[in-house]
């Protein structure tokens, strides 16, 4: 054997060591979080709404490359306005003990089919995906470098070439596909009136996330909850407490199986933002509800928790309706909780928990054998999202505030003038101590038994298989 096959054969029965290991994810701790302020420009062209970064609806860490992406989502106005779809690559220094700092964008990649952008605008006509994607989720291709993103709106999945233009997109499966009776409608909302939805997901609660298996062969998406018929009650508007992990193969790029996923409760918007993988059948995922300090929302009850989870034993729901409530047999086995994202908070957001924690990524290992965990926020753009008008307004927040909701000013998107009350509707000016919502990162530490790397081809996670294989032999000898 040569020097340099020899060498990764040491490295490889080093993973699989690490690998074997029994136990789960060690216990997460916090490291520092900083605030990104929400009028940080973006790389590409266009005024400076449009080019606002929009903070991380997902995140990943390409181990591979040594890089860092975020993606944002529809952009501001939540559908309403017409904005150019794009990710985000970016740096942050990483010290020894995980704290992270110096924010900054390195690349800004718009998305486009054709030649044409995708973009964040609703579906029109409402029977029409066309061009509307709504990005949620995302994860780099390991072998290929490609850009695989989940939105909401289909649901669907796309790939894009580094350039980001599109150069595959994947098969939703049909349960998931939304339709008013047998008629395909991506803009009803389910209800009791005879257009509401009857099936499929439900309206803004597509594909949230996305992971990949650490040899690229398979890629999970999330439901942020159920489809209509698992359990939603068109009478009184409750969403049943399972949502679906689907699993596509990224050979065919077909779904080839579906999973269920029970919420900790019903209510309070509560349901999944984010999935990383942690192994083929392990992963962190993070739910929450919609409460905390974000536009819109309601300050008290945040709740918002990362878990970690295992397919292993689930059954493929794919022809099976799940139940409202109660317990499923062949639902998703959760390990344990690994963080509270409420735990922590910055003074930059008033020391309130953000709404919209919507990011998660494993990033590099440290000196001390632990991992860097990220966790980021969705601002919003620290816009309104009035799905009946097509005029947004900025929200800007005094922090200091014992509560900034009450406080708190809009004004026409863009502008610092004709400011009003967002309780009330009095005219208002603004004064020093008024800003929009930042976004934010957290810094985590922990020591993951279970975690198995991206590798950049097929053959070399054999490889890793057989050193397992043959470390648990040589185990067993002795």
């Amino acid at each position: 054997m040569n020097p340099a096959r020899s060498a990764l054969y040491v490295a490889i029965l080093a993973l699989a060591a690490s690998s074997a290991q029994a136990g789960v994810v060690g216990a997460a701790t916090f490291v520092n979080g900083i605030a990104i302020d929400a009028t940080t420009q973006d790389l590409s062209s266009g005024t400076a709404v449009e080019r606002r970064v929009g903070m991380f609806s997902d995140l990943y860490y390409d181990n591979l490359r040594n890089e860092w992406w975020g993606v944002s989502d529809r952009g501001a106005g939540g559908g309403t306005l017409s904005y150019e779809t794009r990710a985000q690559r970016f740096t942050l220094d990483v010290a020894a003990n995980g704290a992270i700092s110096n924010f900054q964008i390195a690349e800004t990649v718009k998305f486009t089919v054709g030649g044409q952008a995708l973009n964040g605008l609703a579906p029109s006509p409402a029977n029409t995906l066309g061009r509307s994607f709504d990005p949620e989720g995302m994860v780099i291709v390991p072998g290929s470098g490609h850009i695989l993103v989940s939105d909401e709106y289909g649901p669907s999945l796309r790939m894009f070439n580094r350039a980001g233009e599109q150069i595959r997109a994947f098969t939703p499966p049909a349960n998931l596909v939304p339709k008013v009776g047998a008629d395909v409608n991506y803009g009803a909302a389910p209800g009791t009136a005879a257009t509401s939805q009857t099936s499929g997901r439900e309206s803004n609660r597509g594909f949230e996330g996305l992971a990949i298996s650490p040899d690229g062969k398979y890629v999970y998406a999330v439901l942020q909850n159920g489809t209509v018929q698992d359990g939603y009650n068109t009478t009184t508007g409750t969403r049943g407490q399972y949502t679906r992990i689907v699993k596509f193969d990224m050979a065919t790029g077909e779904a080839v199986a579906q999973y269920a996923y029970k919420l900790e409760s019903i209510g309070q918007g509560r349901g999944i933002s984010s999935i990383q993988a942690l192994g083929n059948d392990k992963f962190l995922v993070i739910e929450r509800n919609n409460r905390g300090m974000g536009v819109g929302a309601t300050l008290a009850s945040a709740d918002k928790n990362v878990f970690e989870i295992d397919l292993a034993g689930a059954v493929d729901v794919t022809n099976i309706n799940l139940p409202a409530t109660g317990n499923f047999a062949g639902a998703v086995t959760k390990v344990g909780k690994v963080l509270d994202l409420d735990a922590n908070t910055l003074a930059a957001l008033g020391n309130f928990s953000p709404e919209k924690w919507e990011g998660l990524a494993i990033g590099p290992q440290l000196a001390d054998g632990s991992f860097l965990i990220l966790a980021g926020t969705d601002n919003d753009y620290s816009v309104t999202q009035d799905l009946s008008s097509s005029v947004q307004y900025d929200v800007f927040y005094r922090m200091s505030d014992a509560n900034p909701f009450a406080s708190s000013i809009q004004c026409p998107i863009g502008t610092t003038s004709n400011c009003f009350l967002t309780s009330g509707g009095a005219a208002a000016t603004l004064t020093a101590g008024y800003g929009l919502l930042p976004g934010v990162l957290h810094a985590y530490t922990a020591r993951l038994t279970d975690y198995v790397a991206p590798v950049s081809t097929p053959g070399t996670l054999a490889l890793v298989a057989a050193g397992m294989a043959l470390l648990l032999a040589r185990r067993r000898m002795r």
